[in-house]
């Protein structure tokens, strides 16, 4: 009979020893605080102590604090910004945040896409109280295809409103809100002004054309 061999070391195992390693790597640390100015309860000190105080229970060097007192529905914000610039730079190894909300609250897919963002910078990110959301830990992957498809359900669900809303509109004959305004060009005075001795580039400009039109339209 043939004798079956079980690998010394399970999937868990697998995950749970690069979870190690990829902490191991994590030196210098970042962190994000957010609050809304019409939140007067919120103050980004409290969240900035218990950030300062974890790493410095992990030994991590805190390289730079990133804090915006504004709403966390666009991603202009200066602070916000700046971090992924020096993201981008490789100045941190992890951008720590006390929670997902207030990293960003512009809907699951951009959100999905700062964190995708991060990942693309070889920066990890982890935040203070949601354990599963950490690109560190064993469900990272879990976690990032939960994200994404509640995305794409996102997406799907805009658009769908987005086909309603047209159809309503074209029910009603509003149909000029549909689009871009179509351009109306004086076609004969282009040609006359080229007739004139006029260059193309020079009757794109004089009629707010682009050149390539302005190039058929006198061709």
């Amino acid at each position: 009979m043939a004798e079956i061999s079980v690998p010394k070391c399970s999937l868990y195992d697998t995950l749970v020893a690069a979870m190690k390693q990829r902490i191991a790597t994590i030196k210098r640390v970042a962190l994000y605080a957010r609050v809304s100015t019409k939140d007067g309860r919120q103050d980004t000190e409290n969240q900035l102590i218990a950030l300062r105080e974890y790493c410095g229970k992990q030994g991590w060097e805190i390289a730079g604090e990133y804090v915006d007192h504004e709403t966390g529905g666009t991603s202009k914000r200066p602070h916000f910004q700046r971090m992924f610039a020096d993201a981008r730079a490789r100045q941190f190894d992890l951008v720590l945040f006390w929670s997902l909300d207030r990293l960003s609250r512009e809907g699951v897919s951009a959100t999905l896409n700062h964190l995708e963002r991060l990942t693309a910078a070889g920066v990890n990110w982890r935040s203070f109280t949601e354990e599963y959301l950490d690109s560190c830990g064993i469900f990272r992957d879990a976690v990032l295809s939960i994200l994404a498809t509640i995305a794409k359900q996102e997406r799907v669900r805009r658009s769908e409103r987005a086909a309603a809303a047209i159809a309503r509109l074209r029910r009603s004959g509003h149909t000029e809100h549909l689009g871009r305004p179509r351009l109306v060009v004086d076609r004969a005075k282009a040609r006359q002004l080229h007739e004139q001795g006029l260059s193309v580039r020079k009757i794109a400009g004089q009629m707010g054309l682009s050149i390539a039109t302005a190039h058929r339209i006198v061709r």
